[in-house]
């Protein structure tokens, strides 16, 4: 019986193995191109801060934190962990 369930859990092991091979690919590149766009608000919230006002600079500041690599980006990552946690459970099931 175990080993009926070791074959029906090795297509999710390799699904789950490419998805989070993927999924970390995905998450290095845009943490990286968001970080410089969350600068960039960042400058522009500063900018709105004295111009426009304070809600305005803060409601900016609070985009440039969402899309800052401690905002968004790492949820993400948070979430391509438990990918590679549940990957790794399904590989100690089939191999062990």
């Amino acid at each position: 019986m175990r080993l009926i369930l070791k074959f029906i859990a090795l297509p999710f092991m390799l699904a789950t193995g490419i998805l989070y091979l993927v999924c970390k690919f995905l998450v290095l590149a845009s943490g990286a191109v968001l970080g410089i766009i969350s600068g960039i608000v960042f400058l522009a919230s500063l900018i709105l801060f004295f111009t426009a006002g304070l809600w305005a600079g803060l409601s900016w500041l609070v985009i440039a934190f969402l899309i800052s690599p401690y905002g968004l980006p790492m949820a993400a990552a948070w979430l391509v962990g438990l990918i590679g946690g549940l990957n790794g459970a399904l590989r100690d099931f089939v191999t062990g």
